[in-house]
Formats: structure tokens, sequence, C-alpha cells
């Protein structure tokens, strides 16, 4: 792991406070597209090309708004490899995971390109706006907001951010980050006893809750898909490969879950996510990449997922 500072790349650890808690430090990127270009990012075809990492769910939110949103044409988009090391994230020479535009050889340097005194850590998404040369966001909840209200010209998809959804959407979009979204990597990334069983504890007193709200409903804030089903989603769709076992989040799984199961295999239905969904690539990525979690960095075959069995939620 490491970070920039000054433009400069520093090596280190995962950030924790002094009682042993992950940290996520905020993303430095927070321009907007806007469709009126008001913002001096319009919203145009082909402008805007989406770095990501297949293994990443925050950047994983963001393919899956360009795929059901129909924005495939508008918005070009490119992976970085699964592994990261202390380099950070790292493109290949040539071939699925190279750089298309300019052929960088870290994702760091695309950071330096935008800002060539550039301070923070180097993280997926990262939206770039080919006419200017800068990184307009790398926030995935802006970004996925930018693909579903700013593009409308541009798609073909519903809108996942309803007006009469609003509040709710985003209300619920802070109850899922800190004990779920983020409460895996709090789990998986703490160095005391205490600062795990706190994490863990929260992130299953979050999931029995919403194990029963969808008990009731089809989707988070009703019987409409929302940005909140695909936030929770990237993180739900991984946590029986990798934050169960790699992360410790192992008091239950999700297919332990009647409604969670049922849930986010809804959601991977949905036509164009099932292709989003890269196993491969997020095991390699937790196990190899984490050496103080998995020193061996041997990836585990299992466990064998069935997202395809009928979800039987229609009726909800």
């Amino acid at each position: 792991m490491g970070m920039l500072v000054e433009g400069r790349w520093k090596t280190g650890e995962f950030p924790k406070d002094e009682e042993g808690r992950f940290v996520r430090q905020k993303t430095t990127f927070r321009g907007r597209i806007t469709a009126d270009g008001s913002s001096g990012h319009p919203a145009e075809a082909g402008r805007y090309h989406l770095y990501i990492s297949w293994a990443c769910p925050w950047a994983h939110r963001t393919a899956i708004l360009r795929t059901v949103k129909g924005l495939e044409e508008a918005i070009s988009l490119s992976s970085v490899e699964p592994y990261m090391g202390k380099d950070g994230w790292t493109f290949s020479a040539e071939g699925e995971f190279a750089d298309p535009l300019f052929g960088e050889s870290h994702l760091r340097d695309i950071y330096v390109r935008a800002d060539p005194d550039a301070t923070g850590r180097v993280t997926t998404p990262v939206l770039w706006d080919k006419e200017t040369g800068e990184i307009v966001n790398n926030e995935s909840r802006e970004i996925i907001r930018m693909l579903d209200h700013e593009f409308e010209e541009l798609a073909s998809g519903p809108d996942f951010c309803p007006s009469d959804l609003e509040d709710e959407i985003e209300q619920v979009l802070d109850e899922i980050y800190e004990p779920v979204n983020n409460g895996v990597y709090r789990a998986g990334f703490a160095t005391t006893q205490a600062a795990y069983e706190e994490a863990v504890t929260e992130l299953f007193e979050a999931l029995d809750r919403w194990e029963d709200v969808l008990g009731g409903r089809r989707y988070l804030c009703g019987d409409r898909i929302t940005e909140a089903d695909w936030a929770m989603f990237t993180t739900l769709v991984r946590f029986d490969a990798v934050y169960h076992g790699h992360f410790k989040c192992n008091i239950r799984r999700i297919v332990d879950y009647p409604n969670l199961w049922g849930y986010v295999r809804d959601l991977y239905a949905y036509p164009g996510v099932a292709e989003t969904v890269r196993l491969d690539q997020i095991k390699k990525h937790y196990y190899t990449s984490h050496e103080s979690v998995n020193p061996t960095r041997i990836v585990p075959v299992g466990p064998a997922i069935d997202f395809t069995i009928p979800h039987g939620r229609e009726g909800i």
C-alpha cells in the first residue's frame, strides 16, 4: 500500500487510529459532470473514460451504473490489474489491463497527470475528462449519481434515483455505508481485537436489520431498484467469496440470510449486471494483495456460489 505526497509515491500501511480501527481517507477529486455543461464538464458522448478495478466494490458500482443506464458507447472503461502491491494499482503493458489512454504503468501516473502535486490515496474509480486532461471525480457515490442523472440524453436505462425517492435513497446510502460497505474493511483491516469485534458486530447488526426490511419489500427503498441497491449489491456479492473468510466477517454468510440471498440473486439477474461480476478478479485481488491479512497469498478454490438460482422475489 502507499499514497501520493506532493506528487511522489510513498509506501505505507493501511491508515488506522490509536485503537487499531481502520480509517478510510476521503477522496480528493470532487468535480462534476453536468448535463448543461455549467461545471466545465458537459455530458458528451466519447468525452469521458472510467478507470476501475473489477475487484473494487466502489468501482464496481460505477461500472454497473454505466451498464444499466446504457452508457457503454458514451463512456469508455478500462480496468487496472487485480493485484495491488506496494506500488498501488498497476496497468499491464498490453491486453485487458493496459492503460488505453496514455500507456501508463501505474494508476498513480493518471493522478499526477491531473495534479503534479497530488496528495492522497490512489483509488478506483477514476472519472477522466479526455478533453481537459483532468480527473473529474474519484468518489463513487457522486459518480453513480452523475451517470444516473447528467447523461439522460445519452442514456437508455431507467432513473435509479427518482425525485420522489431521493431523500430515502440518500438516507439508505448513509445507513449502509459505515456498517456494511465500509464495515467489512473495518473488520478486515482492524489491528486490535476490540476494533475488529466492534466492526464485525455493527456489520452483522446491520445485515440482520436489512434482512428484516427485505422480508417486506423487494428492494431497499420499496418496489423499485435504486442507487442504494447497487451500492449494497457490490458489497453483498463479494461477501461469501471474500469478506466471510478473508476479512473474518464470519458470524453468518449471505446465503444464510433467506431475504438478503434472494435479493442479491434478484439484482444479479438484472440485464447486464452478471457480466460485471468478476469473481476471479475479486478473489485474486483480495487474497494476493493484503499480505498482512493473508501472508501466503493463497487464493481459495471455493466457495461454490450460484447466483443464477431463481430468486423468487417477484411477488414481494
